[in-house]
């Protein structure tokens, strides 16, 4: 097998494996009640600050209105905290619950073991190279988002 075909073959069968590793490795019995996408969203709104629901769509690549139920059923489970601006009372702020912080640290947990994992054994040049590659295809798939790569 030449390169182009071992890089195609190794691409799609990670990209068909990635959700259901992922879903295995995060949602455990203690998370069982949310999704992988939920996780997601979870990461999106993030342990530093107070977000409004349009900066969760943009992180997400997502409709304001996708953002609101999924925000609604991870109120509902007790992973996020909604409240009003102090600033502009119409705009709604969402959070992280303490239960939605501990997911978050287990879904971050997750994704740090898996880049250790990717850059074992790597030496600088190795890892510049590899940074380059997924840049590159980071690219790719943002062109087709946006409509360039079609």
């Amino acid at each position: 097998m030449n390169s182009y075909e071992t890089i195609n073959d190794v691409l799609v069968k990670l990209f068909k494996e990635i959700m259901g590793i992922e879903e295995k490795a995060l949602i455990t019995s203690e998370y069982k009640d949310i999704s992988v996408n939920d996780m997601h969203v979870i990461e999106a709104i993030g342990i530093d600050e107070k977000k409004n629901m349009s900066a969760v769509a943009r992180e997400l690549s997502v409709t304001v209105g996708t953002v609101t139920i999924a925000i609604n059923n991870l109120v509902k489970k007790g992973y996020v905290k909604r409240v009003r601006s102090e600033k502009d009372r119409r705009i709604v702020l969402v959070s992280l619950s303490e239960k939605g912080e501990k997911a978050y640290n287990h879904h971050r947990m997750f994704h740090e073991r898996m880049v250790l994992a990717v850059l074992e054994g790597l030496g600088k040049e190795e890892t510049e190279v590899l940074v380059k590659a997924l840049e590159n295809l980071q690219n790719f798939f943002r062109s087709y988002e946006d409509g360039r790569g079609q």
